[in-house]
């Protein structure tokens, strides 16, 4: 008699409104769940993958087997979104283009010269020697010149960071001196 009741209370459980709603709604959120997981193997390929057939197929891996297909996915899919790998390649790039423009400075001032600059425009530092015959700039270490075939006086008689005109620079601190004395003179007498 107990199991009876046992079994027709069970019956009665299973029979009821409340039971269909609840296996309505499980089976529901579910299909829903199943969904999300397709749609996102989807949207996640997308960003990873760039050929469009593995995307497919990635999708198919994520629709055939439920649930499991998108575990799959995760432990084979590449590990980088393809904005980072194009985000990085520019960034090299960058580098290597400020690399390959190596700004020159001054070895006295610091001062930012051109590779064609044969003294420092700030300082007046001699940075190169120039061609006897046509003028042109020359490497410290350059035996002939490129450019009409000259020899070069030997690399020596040419110092880098040697100073030129040094009386020009005495004159040019000089008159700085004075005008900054001439701006104090001027402004005490206001």
């Amino acid at each position: 008699m107990i199991t009876a009741s046992a079994f027709s209370s069970l019956h009665d459980f299973f029979s009821s409104a409340a039971w269909r709603v609840t296996q309505s709604l499980t089976l529901f959120f579910v299909v829903v769940f199943y969904a999300a997981t397709v749609f996102w193997v989807y949207k996640d390929a997308r960003r990873r993958i760039e050929d469009p057939w593995l995307v497919m197929m990635a999708v198919i891996l994520g629709i055939v087997p439920p649930f499991i297909g998108p575990l799959v996915y995760m432990l084979f899919r590449p590990p980088e979104y393809m904005a980072d790998v194009r985000e990085r390649e520019l960034e090299i790039k960058a580098m290597e283009t400020r690399l390959a423009r190596r700004d020159l400075h001054c070895p006295v001032c610091r001062a930012e010269v051109d590779a064609s600059f044969l003294i420092c425009p700030v300082c007046t530092t001699k940075l190169k020697q120039s061609c006897v015959n046509c003028k042109a700039p020359l490497e410290a270490l350059w035996q002939v010149c490129p450019f009409c075939e000259t020899p070069v006086d030997s690399p020596s008689s040419i110092a880098l960071g040697q100073r030129v005109g040094s009386a020009q620079i005495e004159q040019s601190v000089e008159d700085t001196f004075d005008a900054a004395a001439a701006r104090r003179r001027l402004r005490s007498s206001e």
